[in-house]
């Protein structure tokens, strides 16, 4: 079974996004923030993480810099609602910058977030 970290701030986001995951078959832990991230990364050694950009503490480009040094296979799935600083292709293009392999714009549809996560982790989409 695949394990996934989840890292976002929003505890309703992240939770909806465990629950979504675990019932599509895969094992999930999450983080509200970079810095517990980055510990249960390091603890776990999932197969994919998935961060938001904007959390207190560690946003997440600074994790997503900090997980490509430990480790440059881990893939990398960003997800944001946005930023009044930023529009979203600049920011998604700032974190691709930083090392994620995908991202998508919050909120999403269920299918497409599974079909993202299953291309991931180079599995067949009948989740």
């Amino acid at each position: 079974m695949k394990k996934i970290l989840v890292i976002d701030d929003d505890a309703q986001f992240n939770r909806m996004v465990c629950v979504i995951l675990t019932q599509a078959g895969y094992e999930t832990s999450s983080a509200p923030d970079g810095d517990a991230g980055l510990k249960l990364f390091r603890q776990e050694r999932p197969d994919l993480v998935i961060t938001d950009i904007y959390m207190p503490e560690k946003e997440g480009l600074e994790t997503i810099m900090e997980l490509r040094a430990a480790d440059r296979e881990i893939k990398i799935l960003v997800m944001s609602g946005g930023s009044p600083q930023l529009k979203m292709a600049e920011m998604f293009t700032m974190a691709e910058l930083f090392g994620a392999d995908a991202m998508l714009p919050k909120p999403f549809a269920i299918e497409t977030f599974l079909k993202t996560v299953s291309g991931l982790l180079e599995e067949e989409p009948d989740h």
